[in-house]
């Protein structure tokens, strides 16, 4: 795979830099290079946030991201910030409460319900883990069997099986690759 960009993009609290964090951990255990960066308001929790990573098998020609190929957003007032920088080839991954109006346009447009999923889970905050599952199912970004590794060393240990199933229904929900082992 080429050089490529991830944003993940919604509102303070949602995880979305701990997401990017563990992404970019998985993509470094798979040898790939990353520049990440982050912009938040501040206030800790509903401004606006996003994470950024620059993706490349050596030293990225510029470190922010000016073209995505990869978004995942949580929640609507978070879209508007990533439209300049979408195109045809682009993969829009989307929670399909928080985002009931998705940016439009020629990409690939997955709506899914990571906070009613999580809410069934047992704990809201780990929408952002189930949308992460998401994109690597829809991608070819790393394995899934990286990004469960950098789940199991980027989350705390009380909350690890939690984060485990939260990555593993992401994955299923759009993956085209079955996982083994699971029921």
């Amino acid at each position: 795979m080429q050089d490529y960009e991830v944003r993940f993009s919604g509102s303070g609290g949602q995880g979305l830099q701990l997401s990017a964090k563990i992404l970019a951990h998985a993509l470094n255990l798979s040898g790939k290079r990353i520049a990440q960066s982050q912009s938040y308001e501040p206030t800790s929790r509903g401004g606006l946030s996003r994470s950024d990573l620059v993706v490349s098998d050596g030293i990225a020609a510029f470190p922010l991201v000016t073209s995505l190929d990869y978004l995942v957003v949580l929640d609507q007032n978070a879209v508007s910030i990533s439209l300049d920088l979408l195109n045809d080839h682009s993969t829009v991954i989307v929670d399909e409460r928080f985002v009931p109006e998705p940016p439009t346009g020629a990409f690939r447009l997955f709506k899914r319900p990571f906070n009613e999923t999580a809410v069934k889970l047992g704990n809201v905050r780990v929408a952002n883990i189930i949308s992460l599952g998401a994109l690597v199912g829809a991608s070819d970004i790393c394995s899934y069997d990286l990004l469960e590794k950098a789940v199991q060393e980027g989350v705390p240990a009380k909350f690890l099986d939690l984060n485990l199933e939260a990555v593993r229904l992401g994955y299923q929900m759009l993956a085209t690759k079955t996982l083994t082992g699971t029921a």
